[in-house]
């Protein structure tokens, strides 16, 4: 397995698919950088080495150094993913055993030079799993906007594209891109992500958290939790709290986590007026699921941009495997599995008005109502999305590729 980020605690698909396929009787090794954190240091435990060779789990990990950095500056991004592109090839192509198929995790693009560099020197084919869409996500997010930049990114893909043995996308959205793009559909195949684990050992979130959830009594909390940034497009949620401030004063809107507009966030909201709205610091996946219980909906929200319509945020996964009734502010296929498993309310992208109008759908719903939203929601995602379903399809593609 090829990723630039693998930690391996419950938390991200990649180690959840690591395991499945490990407990399936599989062999698996990731080759993967050293981990950092937000502030651009290498964690606790880590320094700069030319190679980790680590085990965990019944997994053999090697680590690779990469240049640190997870701030706006799209320059310090860049050599983020290029240093992990050219050392995954140069140092972590030799150190790896000889695999029969590579499953590589995308973003970023980069990750294809070590893939591709794997297949020609160890003559590994492999699968290459598209998380965001490149170069569509680069100016959408507010990374990259030069407009040779994105070509040059755009052939590279295509180059990556062809090398693949199989792609795996997380949409229809996608697939129908990549096609328009020239990519053969039977090499496509639509896997929809499955829900991150909350925690294998349950943890109370801090109590001044839980307390300000609870109180004050009565208030119908709003959720949305996890990264804060340019993509998510909060300013319009706050301006459609500030709407709610007379019209449902009983509404609040929760932002619990953390990210690069946090301090954009609060300074509007707090310019606004918007009383409605609480920022909590960001809790630990094993403080959540107490967290998820003070809800009364769950927010998905991503600006209104054309490459997030043919997205699915991983939140609709995990907000459907919670069991809690959903207000999704994307278009398009996010849009599509709310409908289908009649969990929640569409609103309008970056549209306060009709934010705020969802918003006031869902209070005025009757208790009962939402608990059956949310039990839809989880029926329909054990049914339709779950890791057992996500992981053995995977299973299968890499077969395929691995037998030519």
């Amino acid at each position: 397995m090829l990723s630039q980020w693998y930690d391996p605690r419950p938390g991200s698909l990649i180690t959840s698919l690591a395991w499945a396929l490990r407990d399936q009787g599989h062999q698996v090794e990731v080759l993967t950088g050293i981990p950092y954190d937000e502030s651009g240091s290498y964690v606790d435990g880590y320094r700069f080495r030319w190679r980790y060779r680590e085990w965990a789990d019944g997994i053999s990990i090697v680590r690779v150094p990469l240049y640190p950095s997870h701030d706006k500056s799209g320059l310090r991004r860049t050599l983020t993913y290029a240093s992990f592109a050219l050392t995954a090839a140069a140092i972590g192509t030799p150190s790896v055993a000889r695999p029969d198929v590579v499953y590589v995790y995308h973003p970023p693009a980069t990750v294809g030079l070590p893939a591709r560099a794997l297949r020609f020197f160890r003559k590994a084919p492999f699968v290459y799993h598209i998380q965001d869409l490149w170069p569509d996500t680069l100016p959408a997010t507010g990374m990259v906007s030069n407009g040779t930049i994105l070509s040059l990114v755009d052939a590279w893909c295509r180059r990556v594209y062809r090398a693949a043995a199989e792609l795996i996308v997380l949409s229809p959205g996608f697939k129908r891109r990549l096609v328009e793009r020239g990519v053969p559909e039977g090499k496509i195949h639509v896997v929809y992500n499955w829900a991150r684990p909350l925690a294998t050992a349950r943890q109370a979130p801090d109590e001044d958290v839980l307390e300000a959830l609870r109180h004050p009594a009565g208030t119908f909390n709003i959720l949305f939790a996890g990264n804060m940034g340019m993509a998510q497009g909060l300013e319009a949620v706050i301006d459609a709290a500030r709407l709610l401030v007379d019209e449902r004063p009983g509404i609040r809107f929760v932002f619990i986590g953390s990210g690069v507009k946090v301090g954009e966030l609060k300074a509007h909201a707090e310019a606004v007026g918007a009383r409605n709205v609480l920022f909590l610091r960001r809790q630990a996946p094993s403080q959540m699921p107490d967290i998820f219980a003070q809800a009364d909906a769950l927010l998905v929200h991503l600006r209104d941009d054309p490459l997030f319509s043919i997205t699915i945020p991983s939140k609709t996964q995990d907000y459907l495997s919670v069991g809690k009734p959903i207000l999704m502010g994307v278009r398009g296929d996010a849009a599509e599995l709310v409908r289908r498993a009649q969990a929640g309310v569409i609103c309008e992208p970056e549209n306060p008005r009709s934010i705020a109008e969802a918003a006031k759908a869902l209070f005025d719903t009757p208790e009962a109502e939402r608990r059956a939203m949310g039990r839809r929601g989880r029926t329909f995602y054990e049914r339709e999305l779950s890791e057992d379903i996500g992981a053995r399809r995977i299973a299968q593609i890499l077969a395929r590729a691995a037998n030519g």
